[in-house]
C-alpha cells in the first residue's frame, strides 16, 4: 500500500534510508562515509521532511502491514544543476521488495504529485558509479541532462542529473 509520509514514520524511515543507502553505495562511497552515515545523522532530515509547511515537499512511503518497504521523497531544488525542478531526493526500496515494481510505482507517484501541485519538471542526482539507479530511471523516462560535482554531505561524489518533464495530468515525458 501506498500512503503519504506521516510524522510518525521519521524513525522508521531514517533506518530504512540508512539501510539501503550502506547497501547502495558499499563499494562505491568511501569507508568514512559509510562510518559518518547512520540513524541519528539521518532522523533530524525526515522528522523536518515529515513536519510539513514545504509547498512541493513530500514523502510517499511503501508498507505491508506497519513494516515499510520504501519511500521516495521530493522538495524544492537544493542543487541549481536541478534548473528549478522540484527534486526527488531519495527513493529507496527495501532490499525484499526489490523486482517487484515497487521502486517504479513509489516514483510515478511522486511525478503525479509533484505535477499535481503545478510542477512543471522533476529532477534527482545520482552517483554516477550508480548503474543499477541510472538504468532504472532510463526505463522510467528520465533524461541524463548533465554532470555535476556534489561537494555532499558525506563524501564528494559525481553527479547525474536525471530530469522528467511534466504535464498537468501527471504523465511525465523526458
Amino acid at each position: 500500500m501506498l500512503r503519504a509520509g506521516r510524522a510518525e514514520d521519521a524513525r522508521a524511515l531514517a533506518t530504512l534510508h540508512v539501510e539501503v543507502w550502506r547497501e547502495t553505495y558499499a563499494g562505491i562511497a568511501p569507508p568514512e562515509a559509510m562510518a559518518r552515515l547512520d540513524e541519528a545523522h539521518r532522523l533530524p532530515f525526515w522528522q523536518a521532511l515529515l513536519a510539513g509547511g514545504v509547498p512541493q515537499s513530500g514523502a510517499i512511503v511503501a508498507c505491508r502491514g506497519v513494516t515499510l518497504l520504501g519511500v521516495v521523497s521530493f522538495a524544492p531544488a537544493s542543487q541549481a544543476a536541478h534548473d528549478g525542478a522540484t527534486e526527488i531526493t531519495h527513493l529507496y526500496v527495501r532490499r525484499s521488495a526489490r523486482g517487484t515494481g515497487l521502486g517504479a510505482r513509489l516514483l510515478l507517484a511522486a511525478l503525479e504529485r509533484i505535477a499535481a501541485e503545478g510542477g512543471a519538471a522533476a529532477a534527482l542526482s545520482v552517483v554516477a558509479e550508480n548503474a543499477r539507479a541510472r538504468a532504472f530511471y532510463a526505463r522510467m523516462g528520465g533524461t541524463e541532462a548533465r554532470q555535476f560535482t556534489d561537494p555532499g554531505p558525506l563524501w564528494r561524489s559525481t553527479n547525474i542529473v536525471v530530469r522528467w518533464s511534466l504535464s498537468r495530468d501527471g504523465a511525465g515525458a523526458a
